[in-house]
């Protein structure tokens, strides 16, 4: 496995820990279809929250929140509605959030959750 995809991955456990101490519950990990993928659906009470987690070593390339764009937001809406239609829920509200990860060398990594990406 690359050093890229290790790091991502490792984010991507912090992300859920993270989610998980707050309460929410994770429904499906690296979820796939034609459109793209989701990182992590999980729940927050009633709402589906839909997360994508941004992992970086450095900032040389920008805040790992930097990553999500509009257009990123706007592909990642379409995924939640794809979700929702395949897994038949009506949450009582849908949020998109992003999970930044930022773990330089031996310190320990830095995790940023911004809710409710527009």
């Amino acid at each position: 496995m690359r050093a890229k995809d290790l790091i991502g991955r490792h984010g991507e456990e912090l992300a859920v820990r993270h989610l998980q101490a707050c309460g929410f519950v994770v429904l499906a990990r690296n979820w796939r279809c034609e459109l793209g993928e989701i990182d992590i659906v999980a729940r927050d009470g009633d709402v589906l929250v839909v997360c994508e987690v941004k992992t970086r070593t450095g900032l040389g390339f920008g805040s790992p929140l930097e990553a999500v764009t509009w257009e990123k937001a706007a592909r990642l809406r379409r995924l939640a509605a794809r979700w929702l239609a395949e897994h038949e829920l009506r949450p009582g509200g849908v949020r998109i959030d992003v999970i930044g990860v930022l773990h330089k060398g031996s310190a320990p990594a830095v995790v940023d959750h911004v809710r409710g990406v527009e």
